[in-house]
């Protein structure tokens, strides 16, 4: 399904409108793909509120260009610097004299050139024009998300009959990553999480060399990319028999994960949907365990709006797609997390990630 860049296009400048903004300078490449379907990493558009649609590249993406956003922009390769040939572009459009820029992605040295080069225009910080219009997804978004879901569990599927007592967590998310490429991943959209044991404690541990020994809990946090949508899913799992203990903190989790992901609906506020986990491993004794937010958006970037935590008084827009990831972990023991990619849709919250919860145990 063809993306509407047009209705893009056109509800940012609606946007651009409320700020008073003649103009829009983009340099965040997620921004820049979802308004023109350009996926190369190095370009700066310009978006004004007359209709003036212009992506400026160098001459490694001429062709890409071309074939990738076709008539959603003018195409401008760059000779030299994309900054040199952004000042001759916008002295050619009419109309600007204010112009937006994107305050979260752009460098320190680059507003320096604005400031300087580009003194002539009268430039304002703008944060979240796109990224809010990139929380709802159409249905070609979801349908993305969902295969990216898809090809995430059926490597997970491949990897787990593979893991073995001795295997280091490098060598396990090697497995993991070779399986997501065999089944489809352009890429992984951040470094594989696999820790075991008491390193299953570190909600954003990174794999190491240490050796998965009988009865630790193995903790796999990963996603996959197709056509630049990712998905993001963490299961935990014991290699060996699970104590009573890991059973039971591990029931607790599962149980907070089940109400969320089936409680969370479009419409509430961030920190209520937070609340439903929190809630209930409060009342579990556990809360103290459980330190970082629900969960977060899911689309082109694996962290994006809206936000899923007791600070977030955002409204849950409709169609988002949010991960729920509750976990509990304890210093010098381990952790369990589970998490979901969940379609906030019109009838309700639909799981995208569909792989067992219960507790597995690996032999």
């Amino acid at each position: 399904m063809t993306p509407d860049f047009g209705a893009r296009i056109a509800a940012l400048q609606d946007g651009m409108h409320e700020q008073h903004l003649d103009g829009l300078l983009l340099s965040g490449m997620a921004n820049v793909r979802y308004l023109t379907g350009f996926s190369g990493s190095n370009a700066l558009l310009v978006v004004t509120v007359r209709g003036s649609v212009i992506l400026i590249t160098d001459f490694r993406y001429q062709t890409q260009v071309a074939d990738e956003v076709g008539d959603a922009a003018r195409i401008v390769i760059a000779t030299n610097s994309l900054w040199t040939e952004l000042w001759t572009v916008l002295a050619t459009v009419a109309g600007l004299e204010v112009i937006g820029f994107e305050s979260a992605h752009l460098l320190h040295r680059d507003f320096e050139r604005l400031l300087g080069d580009g003194a002539r225009w009268q430039w304002r910080p703008a944060r979240d024009l796109v990224e809010s219009l990139r929380e709802r997804k159409d249905a070609g978004e979801i349908a993305l998300i969902e295969i990216a879901a898809r090809i995430a569990t059926e490597a997970l599927a491949d990897t787990l009959p593979q893991i073995r007592v001795g295997q280091s967590e490098t060598a396990i998310a090697g497995i993991l990553e070779k399986a997501l490429r065999d089944a489809g991943s352009e890429g992984f959209p951040f470094a594989t999480i696999v820790a075991s044991g008491p390193r299953s404690a570190l909600p954003h541990a990174r794999s190491s060399l240490r050796t998965v020994e009988s009865g630790d809990f193995l903790l796999i946090d990963f996603g996959a990319i197709h056509e630049g949508y990712c998905s993001d899913i963490t299961r935990t799992v014991v290699v060996g028999k699970a104590s009573d203990e890991q059973r039971q903190v591990y029931d607790a989790v599962r149980v907070a994960q089940e109400k969320a992901c089936t409680d969370v609906r479009a419409g509430m506020r961030g920190r209520e949907a937070d609340a439903i986990a929190r809630d209930y491993l409060r009342d579990a004794g556990l809360a103290e365990g459980f330190g970082h937010s629900l969960g977060h958006g899911i689309g082109l970037e694996v962290h994006e709006g809206p936000r899923l935590a007791s600070t977030a008084d955002g409204i849950l827009p409709l169609d988002a797609v949010v991960t729920v990831e509750p976990g509990v972990y304890r210093a010098g023991w381990g952790g369990v997390r589970i998490e979901d990619d969940v379609l906030l849709a019109t009838a309700g919250p639909r799981r995208l990630t569909d792989f067992p919860r219960e507790l597995l145990e690996l032999s």
